[in-house]
């Protein structure tokens, strides 16, 4: 027995370890060096075996009284296998229970339960105009639906269930592994312990359907750029008689040739003319809408921002409330004049005295002074 690993450190655990503890720990193990994850694997057979043993005592108050006090002798008794443990086997296959529920999906029988159907999901793109109005879209959505033909019971109208031959009705085989027997689900009804005498010829036995439906949804305007929408009930078809999912719409906003969104507010540039710049005057401005006078005041410089109000975006939930606009103007400076219009021009900037001149306030003041 001085060759054995001691029983707390092949679990991993303190040697107060709680009762919960050691059970979770060894189902963790139980379930990496099961043989049936590792085929033909020597080293993990005998770390399962190890496993298996030290859980065997830990898991038993008096074993792992004796345990604590004589080590693997057990004050005498030593470890005689698994069928000197049969006090501790009512712990013992709860863990295995546990664990080849997940190897098998679970075992014994069965029951034909509801289940939920699916959800699904869909992309829409939308412009910006049709944030701004808000949209409405029929989609065309693939979707599983209850089979009409057997009304989602599986079988031919007039037919019935039979009890599995395989299993005789248990819904679980056993199966010999190493110096366990296992229990898994039986392989031929699915664990369900009964099968189909004739199986639905239209849904061949699944009691659902693919079919193509069109759906009508409402885009609320001003939603935003990735918002997801749900629509309760319009997605896959549940199973023996469960509810249906539901289908959430992503929302893809397409960029737009004038207009950069941010929030609910809309930004665009405009283009003047140098001569309204410095004289002052009247532009229009494009909007989601129509287009809006805007007015110039004289000495307008490159970069100013002015802001127009209610001309951004609807406000998400706020009947009646709408972003801004902003509008960043720049100069067009004619790259191509003719002769008159350049003695006009010198004429002018002799009038001025224009020089070239410093500026002595940084960029930041500038861009601050725009968005004031």
């Amino acid at each position: 027995m001085a060759d054995k690993r001691d029983y707390y450190e092949v679990l991993g655990v303190s040697r107060n370890a709680s009762p919960e503890e050691i059970k979770k720990v060894y189902r963790k193990l139980a379930l990496q060096y099961h043989p049936d994850r590792n085929p033909n694997d020597k080293e993990a057979e005998a770390k399962f075996k190890e496993a298996a043993e030290a859980y065997a005592v830990l898991s038993d108050r008096e074993k792992r009284s004796q345990y604590d006090q004589f080590g693997h002798s057990l004050g005498g008794r030593g470890f005689q296998g698994f069928e000197g443990f049969e006090d501790s086997f009512s712990v013992f296959g709860d863990i295995f229970g546990d664990v080849f529920e997940d190897f098998f999906g679970g075992s014994g029988r069965r029951r034909t339960r509801a289940r939920q159907g699916t959800n699904l999901q869909v992309a829409v793109e939308m412009t910006l105009e049709e944030v701004y109005k808000g949209s409405e879209r029929t989609l065309s959505v693939s979707r599983h639906e209850v089979c009409a033909a057997c009304s989602g019971s599986r079988m031919e109208k007039g037919s019935k269930k039979k009890t599995c031959s395989s299993c005789r009705g248990a819904g679980e085989v056993r199966i010999s592994q190493g110096f366990f027997t296992l229990r898994q689900a039986c392989p031929h009804c699915h664990g369900e312990g009964e099968m189909l005498e004739k199986p639905c010829k239209e849904c061949h036995g699944a009691g659902r359907v693919q079919k193509e439906r069109k759906i009508t949804i409402k885009v609320p305007a001003g939603i935003d750029h990735e918002s997801r929408l749900r629509v309760t009930g319009e997605g896959e078809a549940g199973e023996n008689g469960g509810s249906r999912g539901d289908l959430y719409v992503q929302i893809h906003i397409k960029p737009h040739s004038i207009f950069e969104r941010r929030g609910d507010d809309l930004y665009c540039e405009l283009l003047i003319p140098f001569t309204i710049a410095a004289l002052g005057g009247t532009v229009t401005v494009p909007t989601l809408t129509a287009e809006e006078p805007l007015d110039i005041p004289a000495g307008t410089p490159a970069g100013k921002v002015f802001k127009i109000k209610d001309k951004g975006l609807p406000v998400l939930g706020r009947p009646h409330a709408f972003g801004l606009q902003y509008v960043r103007v720049d100069i067009d400076v004619p790259k191509k004049l003719d002769k008159d219009q350049k003695e006009l021009l010198k004429l002018f900037a002799q009038k001025r005295g224009e020089t070239a001149e410093v500026r002595k306030k940084g960029l930041f003041d500038r861009i601050k002074e725009n968005f004031e």
